[in-house]
Order: structure tokens, then sequence, then C-alpha cells
């Protein structure tokens, strides 16, 4: 079975590692959690780094740290996983759903503005107080239109870079936008710690109040007397060694996901029944986090079935995200009732995406083209 991803990791992941248990230091006190944050932050432009034990702590810890009331309401995408809308209901705030973008699978900023205009221009809405964007698979959401929007209206932006180690927005990097961003290290990612997360952000107070969040809100002078409620968010010194030792190949795992981007592109060219991913918009090239195919609506078998078929010839693949408005736990909670998103059910239910990690090597690729060649051929869909 080729599988779906498998991490890299023959740089100084075993020389830090060392370092941490020769030295003892293997908790959150340990030197490398700060030389991570410095090193992340530098290369993101960003002046505060902090670093939790996942990407989806990371979101959580945004939105509290924004101080939203309950009640109020974060706009995001409804094509997008689940620790998104997760971190807005645990708050206590809602989730404001605007359906994808059929092409590059990042939210739709003309239906995003059509629904803020309604909500807030005409209609007077003021508990929309922020917008998170999130980054999708390979090309980053268009942030333009979105900063221009939150000018306007009075809003706090959360930019969830999870997948955009390396990328960039108009040659800005991703996870530079916003009152605070997000990051990911779970080991599918660019870079990777295992399991790990990192807020950033350029606002002194924010980035205070993000590290109280991550350590129980300890207070310096009565460190067990608190004065409200925080998390155990904290990363490990084991954790960010890893991540230091990631950071330091970034460009060189960057260059090799668009090596492998291409290799898909060009050998699955032209195959009847598929979509795949953009090469590049006019804003950023496709960095490759997965590399994402939808089956094309004529095509007589949906991406569950897809998988399934190339399971049997070896090869390991994943679902796209299923979109929020029709995840059963928020239907229970009462939410989303009678809300659609076409593209983002589409999506949910036509596309997959293929082995995709930092070892898959070229001749692995080559393999996973020729069976999805062979797929799409035996199942009668192209010649």
């Amino acid at each position: 079975m080729i599988p779906v991803n498998q991490p890299l990791l023959e740089g100084n992941e075993k020389k830090y590692l060392a370092e941490c248990i020769d030295t003892g230091w293997i908790s959150s006190e340990g030197p490398f959690v700060t030389r991570f944050e410095e090193q992340m932050a530098a290369a993101v432009g960003r002046r505060h780094g902090i670093a939790v034990c996942n990407g989806t702590a990371a979101l959580e810890a945004a939105v509290a740290a924004l101080d939203l009331q309950p009640g109020d309401e974060v706009v995001m995408p409804a094509f997008a996983i689940i620790s998104c809308a997760m971190a807005v209901v645990r708050c206590g705030c809602v989730p404001v759903l605007v359906d994808s973008d059929p092409v590059n699978w990042n939210v739709d900023t003309g239906k995003l503005r059509e629904k803020l205009e309604q909500e807030i221009g005409k209609n007077g809405n003021r508990r929309i107080k922020a917008i998170m964007a999130v980054h999708i698979y390979g090309l980053p959401t268009d942030m333009d239109p979105i900063l221009e929007m939150a000018d306007r209206y009075g809003l706090a932006i959360i930019e969830d870079a999870a997948e955009m180690h390396g990328q960039s927005y108009k040659g800005r990097p991703c996870g530079s936008f916003g009152a605070l961003s997000t990051f990911s290290f779970y080991p599918n990612k660019h870079i990777t710690t295992g399991e790990g997360g990192m807020l950033l952000t350029d606002d002194d107070a924010l980035a205070e109040r993000c590290r109280s969040l991550r350590n129980l809100c300890f207070q310096g002078g009565r460190r067990f007397v608190h004065e409200e409620l925080g998390y155990n968010f904290r990363m490990s010194n084991l954790q960010a060694a890893v991540g230091v030792a990631q950071l330091e190949r970034l460009e060189a795992f960057v260059a090799r996901k668009r090596r492998m981007g291409r290799r898909y592109t060009e050998g699955l060219a032209g195959v009847e029944g598929l979509e795949l991913m953009p090469e590049r918009t006019s804003y950023a090239e496709n960095i490759y986090w997965v590399y994402g195919v939808v089956l094309k609506d004529e095509v007589p078998f949906d991406a569950a079935a897809a998988m399934s078929r190339l399971a049997e010839r070896g090869i390991g693949s994943r679902p796209f995200f299923w979109p929020m408005h029709e995840q059963p736990v928020f239907r229970r909670m009462g939410l989303f009732k009678n809300q659609t998103f076409p593209v983002s059910e589409r999506l949910a239910r036509r596309g997959f995406y293929l082995p995709s990690g930092l070892a898959l090597s070229a001749e692995q690729a080559d393999e996973v083209t020729e069976a999805v060649k062979r797929l799409m051929k035996d199942e009668g869909v192209a010649k």
C-alpha cells in the first residue's frame, strides 16, 4: 500500500531530540519551544509566535483571545475541517457559513461579500464580529477582498494557515494576515512536530493573552489562584525540537511538494472524468499540501467508491472535508437548519486526495497516476 502520507525526518530531528534528553529539558519549559516560536514567527514575518499542542488548540485559543461574547458570530467557509467551527461553538459563539469557489475550493469571496452586505449593511447585524479565513489544500484564500471587508465592517480576522507552511499570497507569507493566524504541525503538514500548533500575531496584548490561555491562566504573583479558566495547550520541548529541525528544511520541502504536484498534473492531464487542482491563481502558485481531484458529475460513482477501488489496487487516499452544515453533531445542536451550500456538498462527495506526503517518491507518484488512469478506464469513464 502506498500511504496517503509519510513525513520526512532526515534532518537534525534526532540530534535535537538527543539534546533534549541529554539536558533533561523535555517539558514545555525547554529552550526549543522559544526557539521554534521565534523562528516560525520570523519565517512568517510576525512579531510573536505562541506554540501549542495542536492546530485545533491554536484555533480555540485564537477565538478565546478575541474575547467574543456568547451569541457573537464568526463568518467562515462551509467547506473546512470541523476544528474551525468547533472552536467558535465551544466559545459560545455562532459560525456563519459561506460556500466555496468551485475552482480553487477556498471561500467564495463574492458570496462572502454578499453575506456581509446583507447581514451587516442591510440588516444591521452587529453580532458578526470576525471572519475566519481558511486556506484550503494548496492555494490560499484571496485575502485582499477579505481584508477590505474586515476593515469596512470593523471585523477581526483569524487566518487559519494550518496547511500553508511556506506558501505566500501576492508575495506575502500566509500566516501574516489578520489579528491572529494559526498553524498545525500534524504529520501530514509541510512541517511536523508529530502533534503541535502555533498562533502568530503582531499584537503584544493578544500574544500575552494567548500565552496565558495556553497555560491555565496562571498568575505571576499567585500561581495557583485563578481569575479565569484557561487551557493546558502547551507544546513540549521534544515536539519543538522536531519543529526546529523541520523548519530548517522548509524551502526544500516546498520545492519537493511542488515537483510532486506538477508530476501528478502532467500524468493526469486529459484523463476524462477528473477535475485537477489548479497549478496557480493570479495571486499564488499551488503548494500542494495534498493533491486533490474531483470526479466530474458524469462519473457514475462517488469519491467513496473511487477510494475503495484504489485501495484494492494498493493506493491510499483520503476524502475531502465534510461541510459544516451537514455535520451530525452540529445538526443535533440545531445549527445550520435548512441551509445548503452546493459547491461544498459537491466537493465533499466527489473530491478526494491522493498520496501526497513528503516522503512520496517519483516512482510511487507514477504508480498512483497509473492506478487512477486504470480505475477510470476500467469503469468506462476514460478510453
